[in-house]
C-alpha cells in the first residue's frame, strides 16, 4: 500500500494534520506522521515524535527551546526530519510527502522536500503559495497549493482544500509506488530554451534524439538553469547543450529571472562536455510594464505579454556578458565549444524585429573573441541567426562529437 509522509508542527497544526491523515486512510493510503514542533504539546499523536526528530539532528527539544532561536530550531528540526525521511524514502517505505503551514511550517517542510529525489511526489498546502515561492521550491519539483484561508481549524473552505490536497497526494503516491521507468538507458543531455530560442532548441532536440540521446529541456527562467546545474552535479545529466544563457543577463542587470552564481560553471567544474551559445542575451526580464524600475523606463522595452516586459541589453552590458561567459568557459576542466550566431541571438534580435541592434551584438561577440582562451575553448562562428536550423544542426554535431570522445576516454559513460 502507498504511504505518504506527513511532516508538520503538531502543536499548532495537529487538528489539520489529523484531518488529512484520516482522509488519506479513507483513500486507501497509509501515513507516517512526523512531529516537527518544539513548544506546545502535540494536538494529535505522531508516528515519529519531535524527540526522535531532534535526536536525529544531534540535539534535544529542550536544548532548542532553551536557545530561544526560532530560525535555528527550524533548521535543526528540518535536518533531523531530513535524515529520517531520506531513510524512509531510500528504503522504499514512502511514496509521497504532504505538508501544511504558513511561512514557518512551509519552510520546515520544504527544507526537507528539497533534499528528496526529483520525481518523488511533494505537495505543500500553504498560506504563501500565491506569492514568491522560489525560496520554498528552489530548483525542485515541489507542488504548492494556496490554502486560501489560514490553516487554523477545519471549516467549510479548509475541509475542501485539504481534502483536495489529500486526494492529490494519494493519487501521486499510488502512481509513484507502481511507477516503472521506461526501458533503456540513453545518455541524457540538458538543453536550455526560451520562447525566443524555441525553434533552435526544438530542432536540436529532434536531432539529438535521432542520434540516440534523451534530452531534458529547461526553460531559462532562473530556476530552470539552476535545475539543470543541479542535475549535472547529481550525475543525471552527462552532457550540456546550453543554447540559452539569458539568465546571465538578468543576473548582471537586475532582472527577475536570474539564476544562481554557479550558472554556466557546474558542467565545467565536473568536466562534463558542453556546447554553449548566447541565446537571448539581447534581453533582461521584468514584470508588467508598470512595474519597470524607474531607471530603465527610457530603455528599449518590449511587452512580451501581460506579465513579462523585456528590456534590450546595451553594448556595454553585452561586452560585460561576453567577459563573464569567457571567464566561466575558460575555467572548464572538460571539453567545451562556444557557438556564435552572427546574425542575431534571438527571434526578436534579427533584422526588422524590435531588439535588432548590430552594435550591441557586436560588443558581445568582440568581448567573447578577446577574452576566450582558444587553447581551452573551441569557438565556432556561423553567419546565421540562432534559430536557423543549420545552426542547431551544427551544435548537435559538435555535442555528439564531444560526448562520444568523452565516453571513449572514460570521462563520460555511454549509458
Amino acid at each position: 500500500m502507498a504511504t505518504v509522509i506527513l511532516l508538520g508542527t503538531l502543536d499548532t497544526k495537529g487538528q489539520e494534520y489529523g484531518f488529512v491523515r484520516d482522509r488519506l486512510h479513507a483513500l486507501g493510503v497509509q501515513t507516517t506522521l512526523i512531529d516537527g514542533g518544539i513548544r506546545g504539546e502535540p494536538l494529535t499523536t505522531p508516528d515519529i515524535s519531535r524527540q526522535e526528530v531532534a535526536r536525529a539532528a544531534g540535539t534535544t527539544v529542550q536544548a532548542l527551546v532553551d536557545a530561544g532561536d526560532r530560525g535555528a530550531a527550524v533548521d535543526a528540526m528540518a535536518a533531523g526530519a531530513t535524515a529520517i525521511v531520506r531513510k524512509l524514502v531510500d528504503a522504499g517505505e514512502a511514496h509521497g510527502m504532504l505538508g501544511l503551514g504558513g511561512s514557518g511550517g512551509s519552510t520546515l517542510v520544504t527544507l526537507v522536500m528539497r533534499e528528496l529525489p526529483i520525481g518523488f511526489p511533494k505537495l505543500v498546502v500553504s498560506t504563501v503559495a500565491s506569492g514568491d515561492t522560489r525560496p520554498y521550491v528552489g530548483d525542485t519539483d515541489i507542488a504548492m497549493m494556496p490554502s486560501i484561508v489560514d490553516i487554523a481549524g477545519i471549516n467549510r473552505l479548509s475541509e475542501q482544500i485539504l481534502g483536495n490536497a489529500a486526494a492529490a497526494i494519494a493519487g501521486m503516491a499510488k502512481n509513484h509506488e507502481t511507477y516503472q521507468p521506461s526501458a533503456g538507458h540513453k545518455p541524457i543531455i540538458g538543453a536550455t530554451m526560451f520562447g525566443v530560442t524555441t525553434p533552435c532548441v526544438t530542432e536540436a532536440r529532434t536531432q539529438l534524439e535521432e542520434r540516440g540521446y534523451e534530452v531534458l529541456v529547461f526553460h531559462a527562467t532562473g530556476v530552470g538553469g539552476d535545475a539543470m546545474e543541479t542535475l549535472v552535479r547529481k550525475g543525471i545529466i552527462t552532457g550540456v547543450l546550453d543554447i540559452t544563457t539569458t539568465e546571465l543577463a538578468d543576473a548582471l542587470v537586475g532582472g527577475v529571472l536570474a539564476a544562481g552564481p554557479e550558472r554556466l560553471e557546474v558542467a565545467g567544474q565536473l568536466g562534463v562536455p558542453q556546447v554553449v551559445s548566447v541565446g537571448a542575451l539581447d534581453m533582461v526580464n521584468f514584470g508588467p510594464m508598470e512595474s519597470m524600475p524607474a531607471q530603465f523606463r527610457d530603455r528599449t522595452l518590449h511587452r512580451h505579454n501581460a506579465t513579462i516586459t523585456l528590456m534590450r541589453t546595451t553594448p556595454a552590458e553585452n561586452a560585460e556578458l561576453g567577459r563573464i561567459i569567457a571567464t566561466k568557459l575558460n575555467a572548464a576542466t572538460g571539453p567545451v565549444t562556444l557557438f556564435i550566431p552572427t546574425k542575431g541571438v534571438s527571434m526578436i534580435d534579427v533584422e526588422g524585429q524590435p531588439f535588432h541592434d548590430p552594435a550591441a551584438d557586436a560588443a558581445l561577440y568582440d568581448a567573447l573573441r578577446q577574452n576566450i582562451d582558444t587553447g581551452k575553448v573551441k569557438v565556432v562562428e556561423l553567419d546565421t541567426d540562432i534559430n536557423d536550423p543549420a545552426f542547431a544542426r551544427a551544435m548537435v554535431a559538435e555535442m555528439d562529437r564531444l560526448y562520444r570522445a568523452s565516453a571513449a576516454e572514460g570521462a563520460t559513460a555511454w549509458r
